[in-house]
This record gives C-alpha cells, sequence and structure tokens, in this order.
C-alpha cells in the first residue's frame, strides 16, 4: 500500500522535473543560436548584449538541477557523463533581442496555423515541452515567477527564422554583410525577391539585366572612382587642344573562364556556389561592360562556347565589333578585343601563337591579338585626319617559374605590334598593349616592357615576373645567352628578321678574291727598313706571279645586309611604352590590387601606351616619359588590398571575376591634312 502511494506521489513530480529539464536545455540551446555581432532590420543596426542573469536566478535553477534533474536521469549521467552547464555559461537575451537576428530571418514567411503569431510575422515554434513549463511555472509561487522573469519564457521560444538560418545560410549572412557600402546594394535573392523588370536577353542561360538601384551607381559599391588626369583636355578656354582630340576608352579586363573555375574549385572555396554559377556572373560582367560603355574592349579568359554563343552575340547588339582568339592546343578559353563600330574601322588584324614545336622556351599554348583600327571622325571635322591606333591583348603564361617562357612569348608579342603598328616612313603609329601579364610592377619584366630593354643573363627564371610569393621550390633555371634560337626569326630588338631595317650602304663591301689581290701588291713586296734580317723568315722576297694582276679589282656588293645582329644577354624594343596606372594609392599608402591569388593581393593587369620619352643623363634610372600624339585622359581607380578583403576578396556578388577591370580614357590629336 505504502508503495502504490509513493508511486502515484513521484510519477508527478518526476514528470514535472522532466519538463523543466527540456525547457531548461530549450533555453540554453536557443539562446547559444540567437547570438549575433550584430543585427538589421529595415536598415537599421543594433549589436545584441545579453542581460546578464541575477544571482538569484541563477542559485534557484541550480539548486533545482542538484536537487531534482541529477536523481532522475542518474543512468543516463552513469552511462555517458556529461558536463551540466550552468546559467554563467551563456547569456539570456531579452524577448525583442532574441528576434533580431539577421535580414535573412526576416524574408520567412510566416506560417499559417492556430499558433500565435509575434511582432515582425516571425513564427513561433515551441518544443514538446515548452507547454508542460508554462504550466507549471503558472502553479509556481509568485516570489519564484518573478524570480525567473521573462527570460526564460522568451529564451525557451524558438522561432522558425532560426531554424531556417541554421539548417542553410542564405548568402546575406556572409561576414561582408556588415559593410555600409554591402548594406547599400545586393543581389537579388531569387528565393525572397520577386521579379523586376528588366531587358530580356534572347540567348540562353543570358538571364536578365537586373535594373541599378538609383541611391548608389554601381560603380561606387566598391569605391572606384574615376580620376581626371589631363582637365584641360574638357576645357576649350583653357586649352588650344581641347577640339583637336579624338577622344575614347579602353576597358581590360580579366572575365575568369567557367572551365577555369572547375578546373580549379579550390581557388574559391570563399566564395558562395550561388556567385559562382556562369548566369549570374554573366549578367555581372554585362552590366560592369554596359555602365563604363568603353569603345575598346580586352578580354581575357574568355571561354569559346561563351563567347560565340552569348559574349559575342551580346556584345554585337550594344555596337562592338569583336575578334577572338582561341589558346592553342586543347585549351578551351583565349583573348578577344572588341571595338565600337561607330568609332573604330578595322584595317588589319593578327592573331599570334606563342607556340612553336621544338621550342622549350615557346611550349605553352598562349595567345594574343594585334589590331591596327582606323578612328572614324565626325563628318562636321571636314579635311581633318587623325593617326591609326594599334591595340594589342595578349594573356601571359602564369607560371611564376618560368620567366624565360614569359619573356619570351611578350618578344614575340612586341615583334607583332612593331611590325602592325610601323608606318611608311618608319615611326610608329599611337599603341594600346592590354593584359593578363602575369608579372608585378618593377618585376625584370615589367621594366622591359616600360624601359624597352632587359639584361637577363644569369638571371633565375623565377625572379622574371617578380612573383615569389607565389613561386614554390623554384628550380634553379637560369637565363643564359641567347634567350631564343636564331631560327625563330626574331632578334633581339623584337623585331622580325625579315622586317629589319637594312644597314646603310655607306662604306663598301669586299669579297675574298677582292682581298687575296693585296698578297702581291707593291706595298706587300717591298722591305720595309727597320726589318730586322733573319735567315729563312725575314730574308725572302715574295714573288708575284706573272698572271697576277697589276691594278686592283675594286667590285662593290650592293646586296643589304639585314641588321640582326644578337646583343649579347640583352633583349630590347624601341616601341615607348608606359602604364596608364601608378601601381600605388597615395592617399592610402598603398599599392593598387588589380587581382588576390590565393587571398594575396597583386598587381598583373596592365594598360600600356606609347609616349615620348623624356632624355636623361642617368640611363639606369626609370625611363621618364610625356604625352604624344596618343595622350592618357584619365582612368578608373583601383583598390587596395583592405578594401577588397571587407567584400569577401575576388570574386564576390558584385564582382564576378578574380580580376578588376582596368578603364582608361586617351585622346588622339586630331591634325589637318
Amino acid at each position: 500500500m505504502i508503495g502504490t502511494v509513493l508511486c502515484y506521489v513521484l510519477l508527478p513530480v518526476a514528470r514535472l522535473l522532466r519538463a523543466f529539464r527540456d525547457a531548461f536545455f530549450t533555453c540554453r540551446k536557443n539562446v547559444l543560436l540567437a547570438k549575433s555581432t550584430t543585427t538589421h532590420i529595415d536598415g537599421l543596426s543594433a549589436p545584441i548584449s545579453g542581460k546578464p542573469v541575477s544571482e538569484e536566478q541563477q542559485a534557484l535553477l541550480q539548486q533545482w538541477l542538484e536537487e531534482g534533474a541529477g536523481e532522475v536521469h542518474a543512468s543516463e549521467s552513469a552511462s555517458k557523463p556529461e558536463k551540466v552547464p550552468t546559467i554563467s555559461d551563456a547569456e539570456w537575451l531579452e524577448g525583442p533581442e532574441l528576434l533580431m537576428t539577421s535580414l535573412s530571418d526576416l524574408n520567412v514567411p510566416p506560417q499559417s496555423g492556430g499558433q500565435e503569431q509575434l511582432p515582425n510575422e516571425v513564427q513561433i515554434e515551441t518544443s514538446p515541452g515548452l507547454q508542460e513549463f508554462v504550466e507549471v511555472t503558472g502553479s509556481l509561487p509568485a516570489e519564484e515567477r518573478e524570480a525567473l522573469g521573462d527570460n526564460a519564457l522568451w529564451a525557451a521560444v524558438r522561432t522558425q527564422a532560426d531554424l531556417q538560418m541554421v539548417e542553410a545560410a542564405p548568402l546575406s549572412t556572409e561576414v561582408w554583410i556588415e559593410d555600409p557600402a554591402v548594406l547599400a546594394w545586393s543581389p537579388a535573392q531569387e528565393t525572397d525577391v520577386g521579379p523586376t523588370e528588366g531587358a530580356v536577353w534572347p540567348f540562353q542561360n543570358a538571364g536578365q539585366f537586373q535594373p541599378l538601384p538609383l541611391e548608389i551607381p554601381y560603380h561606387e559599391i566598391l569605391w572606384r572612382d574615376w580620376e581626371d588626369l589631363y582637365a584641360q583636355a574638357c576645357i576649350p578656354e583653357l586649352s588650344s587642344e581641347a577640339g583637336s582630340l579624338f577622344e575614347f576608352r579602353v576597358m581590360s579586363y580579366n572575365i575568369l573562364a567557367q572551365d577555369l573555375i572547375e578546373q580549379s574549385p579550390h581557388l574559391y572555396m570563399h566564395c558562395h556556389p550561388d556567385i559562382m554559377n556562369w548566369s549570374y556572373r554573366f549578367t555581372n560582367l554585362l552590366q560592369e561592360i554596359q555602365h563604363w560603355d568603353p569603345e575598346i574592349l580586352c578580354l581575357q579568359e574568355v571561354q569559346e562556347n561563351h563567347y560565340w554563343e552569348q559574349l559575342e552575340p551580346t556584345l554585337t547588339m550594344m555596337g562592338f565589333a569583336c575578334i577572338y582568339k582561341r589558346r592553342t592546343g586543347r585549351k578551351t578559353d583565349g583573348c578577344a578585343i572588341c571595338y565600337k563600330q561607330n568609332k573604330f574601322q578595322l584595317i588589319s588584324a593578327s592573331p599570334v601563337e606563342y607556340f612553336r614545336p621544338g621550342l622549350d622556351i615557346l611550349n605553352r599554348d598562349n595567345v594574343g591579338l594585334v589590331l591596327l583600327l582606323q578612328p572614324l571622325l565626325p563628318e562636321s571635322l571636314g579635311d581633318k585626319s587623325v593617326s591609326p591606333l594599334c591595340v594589342a591583348n595578349t594573356h601571359v603564361l602564369y607560371n611564376p617559374r618560368r620567366g624565360d617562357i614569359k619573356l619570351a612569348q611578350m618578344a614575340l608579342l612586341l615583334a607583332e605590334v612593331d611590325k602592325t603598328a610601323k608606318m611608311a616612313d618608319g615611326n610608329y603609329c599611337p599603341i594600346i598593349l592590354c593584359g593578363d601579364l602575369n608579372s608585378v610592377p618593377d618585376s625584370p619584366l615589367y621594366k622591359f616592357i616600360r624601359n624597352g630593354q632587359l639584361y637577363y643573363h644569369g638571371m633565375p627564371a623565377w625572379k622574371v615576373s617578380g612573383q615569389e610569393d607565389f613561386c614554390q621550390n623554384p628550380h634553379q633555371r637560369k637565363l643564359l645567352t641567347p634567350l631564343w634560337p636564331s631560327s625563330l626569326g626574331i632578334t633581339d630588338s623584337c623585331q622580325y628578321v625579315s622586317l629589319c631595317q637594312s644597314k646603310k650602304s655607306d662604306r663598301r663591301k669586299y669579297s675574298r678574291d677582292f682581298l687575296l689581290q693585296f698578297r702581291y701588291c707593291d706595298v706587300a713586296c717591298e722591305r720595309p727598313a727597320d726589318l730586322i734580317l733573319l735567315e729563312g723568315v725575314t730574308d725572302a722576297m715574295p714573288d708575284r706571279p706573272a698572271h697576277w694582276p697589276k691594278e686592283l679589282t675594286v667590285v662593290n656588293n650592293s646586296d643589304p645586309d639585314l641588321c640582326y645582329s644578337r646583343y649579347p644577354g640583352s633583349i630590347q624594343h624601341g616601341l615607348n611604352l608606359t602604364s596608364a596606372y601608378s601601381h600605388f594609392l597615395p592617399e592610402r599608402g598603398c599599392p593598387e590590387i588589380t587581382t588576390m591569388p590565393m587571398g594575396v593581393g597583386a598587381t598583373v593587369d596592365y594598360i600600356f601606351y606609347s609616349a615620348k620619352p623624356v632624355k636623361s643623363d642617368n640611363e639606369e634610372c626609370r625611363r621618364m616619359y610625356q604625352d604624344g600624339a596618343l595622350k592618357l585622359l584619365g582612368h578608373l581607380s583601383l583598390l587596395s588590398e583592405d578594401i577588397l578583403w571587407s567584400a569577401n576578396g575576388l570574386p564576390n556578388p558584385f564582382c564576378s571575376s578574380d580580376h578588376l577591370c582596368l578603364l582608361a580614357s586617351f585622346g588622339l590629336q586630331i591634325s589637318d591634312f
């Protein structure tokens, strides 16, 4: 009888303790899930700070744990020992603070049902023991309920939004959401944002052009400002040359081929998978090109099928004419040069393949492209004229250990530029060279392009591009003379042998037979007066043969001798190229960045243009230039490494390539006939 009574008495107590335990652990779990460093609701930001629990509340629950929970579940604790959590392990949150988690939580539609909905349309999901917990706390004395307060009840509530946040974190919960510029504009979420009106491109997987928000233009998202470098050209009152410039913009952009992403996914583990989708990236890339509206567009890493199916038709609709060159071998990407048909007319196009069978120094599948364009002047200018423009685009080998290959590839490209840009009078027309050169500023390869010469003999190959940070286990390969064999047909001056200038015929050239006539000439047969007489050595007198002519026959060989003499250990060119960027941000005191391979910022993309060199007494110093017929008017500023890190590096939701685009404005001098 006593045992039966005890069972009826202890059973409700056990149920009460079990409900209290469930409520406590549900409370602790939701507190941890709800923690967030920053919350965002309707564009507002507020830090979450937990409300400390009073000593009386902590003592009350600690006493409950020691007296009841440990006895009821002693068997479970014995089989699997576990530390009993206390309130001090986590902070309690008030109800409104618990619900303030992230922007993504507010996008969850409310669940329909009989449950009561909380403010902001967040549906409450209760645990099985919560109702019992409420009943139990309701039966407690008033003092104990007051000690528990509202914290326990709110902490035991787990929102549906919290559940979704844990199971699948959306794109908006990345760390870069704290940036105010990022908060101002973010890509549309397919699941939360309805369809927006935009121009639909009639190509497969082309997506839609999403209209840019009016409050913040696209180019200000990552703080890229336009810098005017030739302000007087736009003010007729201040310069007589203002109305005599043919102005145009040039963009160079490595757009990251999709095949290369799939071949090296480990390089993009920091990126959300959705932003690496080609449809998403293609839309973003076209938006950027459309926004800056360049007249000449030089693209690298252009995947062949994407070019023919999407890029070329779309750019044609935008007014471009496009020339494409795929890499040799089994590579699926290449380079493209596009120009506005209402601004330029094509004169010639020359693709350059760097692969040469049998040559170890040219055994890679990189390519280049050289165009000669004629600017189209408006009819209002009458008989005015402007010089043709040579535009080159390339993507040089990446391998930091093979600087010898990079130099040889650049020599081939410069030889083709030399051939294309040389005019009838022997001078060069204005030149613009764009591309991903996989070399950092002030590296030997960069100095060769900018200064026009490089002494390479004995230089380690891994130092040529200046990419020591990315060169693991560098080989002890050194550059030797000659860098490439003469069979390549390229001189050390980066010119084709067949097109080299011949030597001026200002002195005679003589054959061997002519020189042999001097063997028995009168001067050769006379004995010098101070010659010491040695028997058998200097006592012999030369006897002129009877048939030997006494008169010398002068014969001049008028065949030109090609000037391709090889300078030992050095290469040079005469194109006078300088960079449109300074590669340094003076206001921030740090270098400019165009890409972030493996999380390290570097500059490898360039826009070079031809200018006039300034004479200097010290030839070893950095060569100085001034604008000539081609004037640099301005460029789009680049970013620093810390700013790119704040946007989660490259690529990110706003820049869909692992490179930043380069954009420069130029002016060609217009002259009379």
